[in-house]
């Protein structure tokens, strides 16, 4: 942790627990600053969004109109992308495959709202496997190595197997759920570091025990470059094009579907809900609601007043979290106490193996030179 003297933003609820963040001399911080001098001017949901949004979905139907399905949407259960879902089908009026990926992971409430959609929507989903045992054993590297980043494995799988997956598939057209309304203040590094398959092939090297022979992989290089640029691969953002927001989508998903919210972001998956609520918060000092509700300030969805008493209580109840912790070490193959051992243990980032920091800032800065992306990396 730094030893700087701590400060919150006058705005928003990030502080000093981001290492590099920095403040004006009126307490705004880098976030907000980035977010109201370069994300909010190019941000404009309005008639040329919407025409802009019509104009996507006209080439997509066009391009596609003699195939099964036009589009493809990798669907976790989280609210975002069931959002997406629906508005794709039932507004928008295209015909998407559904992709999921089974790590093993996912709560009974985030099942039964993957199912109420799909049933509701009529629609076929792909069940995408992945071999457990070799999943469980990069996860199980990645806590031995002691980065704060505990998803990033299955988040690279997830992503992975569906790009995989859709080229394979020659299903050119992958919409997303990423979106600014809800995340347009994005967590530092130090939180929740890049896609980076350089570092976690090292640390599975190190830490691992098994060969990864068939877990879906995909380097920056060939989903960024190779897949969209020689095999055409073409990945939107609808939910930037309209009105969203995070009541918008439960208010609709809850009447037509019987949708059950989460209790933060993301935590449809226990893995992800543990190491969100309990690794990161108790072993680092980070709180990933700062950067969540922080987006939710500077769009106007939630006050800082709201924030900042949310922030007061812990991102989970203690006695979920311990008994996550149960179900996680057992499926990792380990006890509990080893659990806990490894837990504190030196903390460490990836500055401690093998990595493309570099390569991946270079190539953020590239696409924000060609408008690729409104985010802020550092």
């Amino acid at each position: 942790m730094n030893e700087r003297e701590y400060q919150v933003c006058i705005n928003c609820v990030m502080d000093t627990t981001d290492s590099k963040i920095t403040f004006n001399e009126e307490g705004l911080c880098d976030h907000c600053q980035h977010f109201y001098g370069y994300i909010k001017p190019k941000w404009i949901v309005d008639d040329e969004s919407e025409k802009k949004l019509n104009d996507i979905v006209a080439r997509i139907k066009k391009k596609n109109r003699k195939k099964k399905y036009d589009c493809i949407i990798g669907l976790s259960g989280g609210m975002d992308s069931t959002y997406l879902l629906y508005y794709t089908k039932e507004v928008l009026g295209l015909r998407p495959l559904v992709f999921a990926v089974d790590t093993g992971w996912n709560l009974p409430v985030a099942d039964k709202n993957i199912d109420n959609l799909l049933k509701g929507l009529k629609l076929e989903k792909v069940d995408y496997k992945i071999n457990k045992e070799e999943m469980r054993d990069l996860q199980l590297a990645f806590f031995k190595s002691q980065v704060p980043y505990q998803d990033l494995p299955q988040d690279h799988v997830i992503f992975a197997s569906l790009y995989n997956f859709a080229v394979k598939s020659k299903i050119k057209y992958i919409l997303t759920g990423g979106n600014l309304a809800t995340e347009s203040i994005r967590e530092p590094n130090e939180w929740v570091y890049m896609n980076d398959l350089r570092m976690m092939k090292n640390i599975h090297k190190k830490f691992g025990k098994i060969k990864l022979k068939t877990l879906p992989t995909a380097s920056i290089f060939k989903y960024k470059i190779y897949y969209r640029y020689f095999k055409g691969m073409k990945v939107y953002r609808p939910l930037d094009l309209m009105p969203y927001s995070r009541q918008i989508a439960l208010d609709t998903l809850t009447k037509k579907y019987s949708y059950e919210p989460y209790e933060n972001k993301h935590y449809e998956s226990r893995l992800t809900r543990f190491y969100e609520g309990y690794w990161l918060y108790h072993k680092f000092g980070y709180d990933k609601r700062k950067a969540y509700y922080s987006s939710l300030i500077v769009s106007n969805q939630m006050t800082r007043e709201e924030a900042l008493e949310k922030l007061k209580k812990p991102p989970y109840d203690e006695t979920v979290a311990l008994e996550d912790m149960k179900i996680i070490a057992e499926e990792l193959g380990i006890t509990v106490e080893e659990f806990k051992t490894m837990m504190n243990e030196p903390n460490k980032t990836y500055k401690d193996y093998k990595n493309s920091f570099w390569l991946i800032r270079l190539g953020v800065w590239i696409s924000k030179k060609l408008g690729m992306t409104k985010m802020q990396y550092r």
